[in-house]
């Protein structure tokens, strides 16, 4: 079964996590996912199988007879999709030869538009595989899934000299939580892989030093008839503390390495008010001085207008995986020379993100990102190719073969 057969399965699985929840995993619809996935894996013959009562999945392939001494390989993706758009009733669109042109996303009026995306042009050709408008279509991280899955059934069945392949499925991936529960010590891998990122040519090993921010403020209510020097308006000082943030540092103005404070909400009135924001940089001297401009506002705000009128609680999200990858760049360089061997001009590319790759690297697995073939995550722009999959289907079957051996 192709890689592109099994995605087409796997996101009609209804699998959005909540980040309201506190729930591990954070909505149970995840499990539908997690069972089915054991259940296949177990059909194709992958060994000591198990879903967890949090919804983690694992899978072993023993190494083959002689190569019990080259390194264990993980390669790991999530299963859940993001809550910033509806994940319920995927219903794709399968374009076949696809020319390059605007396609309409079904009767949903939104188009997927070459002025939108220029890279459509260079998908000529292909199979193109996108929503009908109304929901996202799952790449994220779904074709993670079924090119992991593809890559197990092509072990089991061909003639391919490897070591220890471990798998492993994530809940939660998207609102931060992914690794939370990951079980590393049983997992069985030295190195891995999340299988989590964009074009197929794609490899990431930097990402964002992440935080997240909770503004809270105070107020002081008075008539405004005879409130002259003692109103104190919640909302007007929230403005005010956004203002005093540097205007050109939001997501809207920034790329590649440059970081960002982003409002992701901001609610209230006159006697009270909340933002919450998140805080991003690839360098972390740069990320700690941003926490430290939030704190200083704070602190200008509150000899403004009285004590206690703005509290600023900041919560550390995950750390750029940089420092613990450049150890192993043996990781990075196999997987350039699997991409040239695929036919593709492999690039690295700083994530403006986050992945479970990120996390598990502190935990002590080593674990770069690698692309999906996907593009336009999280809506209903959302895009794949079959080509690409299969593409990146043959990146993993390389990295396994390198890896056949021990490192040096």
């Amino acid at each position: 079964m192709r890689a592109y057969e099994r995605f087409l399965k796997y996101i009609r699985v209804y699998t959005t996590s909540d980040d309201n929840s506190e729930t591990i995993p954070s909505t149970q619809r995840q499990f539908d996912l997690g069972n089915e996935l054991a259940q296949e894996m177990k059909a194709l013959g992958i060994s000591n199988v198990r879903i967890d009562d949090k919804c983690y999945v694992y899978g072993e392939i023993p190494a083959t007879k002689g190569y019990e001494d080259a390194p264990g390989i993980g390669f790991i993706a999530h299963m859940d999709t993001a809550p910033d758009f509806s994940g319920e009733g995927v219903n794709p669109q399968i374009i076949e030869n696809y020319d390059g042109s605007r396609v309409a996303l079904g009767n949903s009026g939104l188009f997927l538009d070459p002025a939108d995306f220029p890279h459509l042009s260079s998908l000529k050709g292909r199979t193109l595989i996108t929503t009908d408008g109304t929901t996202l279509l799952g790449g994220d991280d779904k074709a993670g899934i079924a090119e992991i899955m593809t890559l197990a059934e092509i072990l089991l069945k061909e003639d391919i000299p490897h070591g220890k392949i471990c798998i492993g499925f994530t809940p939660d991936e998207e609102i931060g939580r992914g690794a939370d529960c990951f079980d590393i010590e049983n997992f069985g891998a030295d190195f891995a892989y999340t299988v989590d990122g964009g074009v197929e040519n794609e490899l990431e090993y930097e990402n964002f030093n992440a935080a997240g921010a909770e503004v809270q403020i105070k107020g002081f209510p008075v008539h405004p008839g005879s409130s002259k020097n003692t109103l104190v308006n919640a909302v007007q000082v929230a403005v005010e503390f956004h203002n005093m943030l540097p205007a050109g540092e939001t997501p809207r103005y920034t790329e590649e390495y440059e970081g960002f404070y982003h409002l992701c909400d901001l609610n209230g009135d006159i006697a009270q008010a909340s933002m919450a924001y998140i805080i991003r940089d690839h360098d972390s001297h740069l990320f700690e001085a941003r926490i430290s401009t939030m704190k200083h506002i704070a602190k200008l705000l509150n000899e403004k207008y009285g004590a206690g009128t703005v509290t600023l609680t900041i919560k550390e999200q995950y750390r750029n995986m940089k420092e613990k990858i450049e150890p192993c760049m043996h990781l990075i360089e196999n997987a350039k020379l699997a991409a040239q061997e695929a036919g593709l001009s492999p690039v690295t590319v700083p994530i403006r993100g986050g992945t479970d790759g990120a996390r598990l690297s502190y935990m002590g697995l080593p674990c770069p990102n690698l692309g999906t073939g996907g593009y336009a995550a999280h809506g209903p722009c959302e895009h794949i190719t079959v080509e690409g999959m299969d593409l990146v289907v043959e990146i993993l079957k390389g990295i396994v073969k390198r890896y056949a051996e021990p490192v040096k």
